[in-house]
């Protein structure tokens, strides 16, 4: 069995903060090239952000604090006064505040930074504070998905069948995952458990970027398609679902990639534990139900072209939600840092904040 992978330790790394600007993996381009780009204003970063070179809320709101730092050095470079900076800054913030919608995550990072652009009283405290607080976001992800990845391991029998959707790991946080965190912790101690990736139409996450991930790691993967689960769990082979999620309201109802509410759905069909991990910024406790969550629809040729090859004929109509939301009746526990939450979620939740 392997050390446990953390590409924060590893030549391929999601993204990172350099005096250049910030250095990030092309997931768009896995798994055929590890593709790096170099980011250097908050516009690109806005780019990148919506352009899904960097996705996974987690990452979003690290890339949305870097995207600020950008910011702040590229308008230093006009030498503006302390409320020139200020307001272009934040500016800045609001842009990329628009990016991605259903990720709490990024609002949650840029809230951060403009409180402390608001509280600066010089342009060289301000850069430095921006600075330090992107970083600390940053490596405080990493710690809290390895300390997640330790709680939902002990929900994993040995030997288990987990099915996990979309991509939940190093690729989508700070290096380590939510869901893959767990998968990543539970392989640690049982080499036996078994991984089925669902392959996650209609930008193929689960296939490209899950498999890809795990298999760095020497962790086992079988890919199967979005349909499959119901067959696979009929026939005795899965144990758990574990997921992430974009968005979690008050209540636990759950915004993750388009697919998921299916795949609870099922689940709970055949009696079988479905679990979400996801850290507390992405708890939004001011939204009581799944309902407020602003899902994301997404451009059409995502679901009509696989790579350059048109699937369907011209004059189809289209529908492209990025997320769905799972009712927290579907939800067996929800994984966090701090511990995991259990029905009701609206105190159990409420609970992890102290």
């Amino acid at each position: 069995m392997s050390a446990v992978f953390d590409l924060r330790n590893s030549k391929v790394q999601t993204l990172s903060l350099t005096d250049e600007g910030c250095r990030m993996l092309d997931q768009t381009r896995l798994p055929e090239t590890v593709d790096y780009l170099l980011v250097k204003t908050a516009s690109e970063m806005a780019r990148a952000i919506s352009d899904m070179i960097v996705r996974g809320a987690p990452a979003i709101g690290i890339a949305g604090a870097y995207g600020v730092v950008l910011s702040v050095r590229e308008t230093l470079k006009t030498k503006p006064d302390l409320a020139t900076l200020k307001q272009q800054v934040k500016a800045d913030a609001e842009m990329l505040r628009g990016t991605r919608p259903t990720a709490v995550n990024l609002a949650w990072a840029l809230d951060q930074l403009i409180a402390l652009i608001n509280q600066a009283d010089s342009t060289e405290a301000l850069l430095q504070e921006v600075t330090q607080k992107a970083r600390q976001i940053h490596e405080e992800d990493l710690a809290a998905c390895i300390r997640m990845g330790n709680y939902g391991a002990e929900l994993v029998p040995k030997g288990a069948g987990i099915i996990t959707h979309c991509n939940a790991g190093g690729l989508a946080t700070a290096g380590y995952g939510t869901a893959l965190g767990v998968i990543r912790s539970a392989f640690a101690k049982d080499g036996t458990i078994r991984v089925y990736a669902d392959e996650t139409r209609p930008r193929l996450q689960g296939a490209r970027l899950t498999t890809w991930e795990l298999l760095q790691d020497n962790i086992p993967v079988t890919l199967i398609t979005d349909g499959m689960s119901g067959l696979l769990m009929k026939s005795g082979k899965v144990d758990l679902v574990v997921t992430g999620a974009d968005r979690i309201a008050a209540n636990g109802d759950s915004a993750n990639k388009i697919g998921t509410y299916n795949l609870a759905i099922v689940a709970r069909a055949h009696n079988i534990p479905f679990y979400i991990a996801a850290p507390l910024s992405s708890i939004d406790l001011s939204i009581k139900t799944g309902d407020d969550i602003p899902i994301e629809e997404r451009d059409p040729d995502e679901i009509a072209k696989i790579g350059s090859e048109q699937i369907c004929p011209k004059g189809t109509q289209f529908y492209n939600p990025a997320f769905d939301v799972t009712p927290a009746e579907y939800i067996a526990g929800i994984i966090t840092e701090k511990g995991i939450a259990r029905p009701p979620y609206n105190e159990s939740l409420k609970k992890l904040f102290g």
